[in-house]
């Protein structure tokens, strides 16, 4: 299980820490879960360290998304980094597995959304204040599955996977958002890329990809590997 795993730790310096979170931890306390999320682990790591460090959320992937998340080491960069996240982080780079053979190459998809009374996020028929921007590339198709690259420009609660569904190619793995596949045992998510631009400096952060998406598109994972790598 993801949470009996050591953090992988993708950067880290006297301000920041980046980790490759797996699918399947939460990345902060519910109601219902406490013990068990990354944000533990990665308070747990830094007091090791020293008793007195203090450890702070700046953004969230979904439980069953796996990828780039950030911390910061002090209160005052978490809030100048979430309180302006969205122009902050000048990339968030995603790929993801989705069913059906994807037809265009290339869209932007642009939506209002709205959450329901049991926490589900629909497409809106109306203005709202839930704006989501998600553009996608088809890297590859079969008739069964398609394998994309996702840029998000807005960050809304789960925009990617309301989007795709709402398309009819919902990501493989997700029940909840319309999937009857699930070839991986796990949600086709992952949150492959983030540059953070703070004051002067660029930041570029790269979470490996998981076995299970090199399973299923090998030769392609390879080439998209070695493409943000270059």
């Amino acid at each position: 299980m993801a949470k009996n795993k050591k953090m992988d730790i993708i950067y880290e310096d006297k301000e920041l820490l980046v980790v490759n979170k797996p699918s399947g931890l939460l990345t902060i306390a519910t109601e219902k879960e406490s013990i068990h999320t990354l944000y533990h682990q990665a308070r747990e790591y830094i007091k090791k360290q020293n008793p007195k460090n203090k450890i702070f959320i700046v953004h969230r992937l979904d439980k069953d998304t796996s990828g780039v998340v950030v911390f910061a080491k002090n209160e005052v960069l978490k809030k100048r980094l979430q309180n302006n996240w969205e122009n902050v982080a000048v990339v968030r780079e995603y790929i993801a597995i989705v069913e059906g053979k994807v037809e265009k190459k290339r869209d932007s998809l642009k939506q209002y959304l709205v959450e329901d009374k049991t926490y589900r996020v629909h497409v809106a028929n109306k203005k709202t204040d839930m704006y989501a921007i998600t553009n996608y590339e088809t890297l590859h198709s079969t008739k069964a599955y398609s394998l994309l690259k996702i840029n998000i420009q807005t960050g809304k609660k789960n925009q990617i996977r309301v989007q795709l569904g709402s398309i009819g190619h919902p990501i493989v793995g997700d029940k909840k958002y319309g999937s009857q596949k699930n070839p991986m045992g796990r949600m086709g998510l992952h949150a492959s890329v983030v540059k953070v631009k703070i004051g002067e400096k660029i930041f570029v952060w790269k979470a490996k990809l998981p076995i299970e998406f090199k399973r299923m598109f090998e030769s392609e994972m390879e080439i998209y590997e070695k493409k943000i790598n270059d």
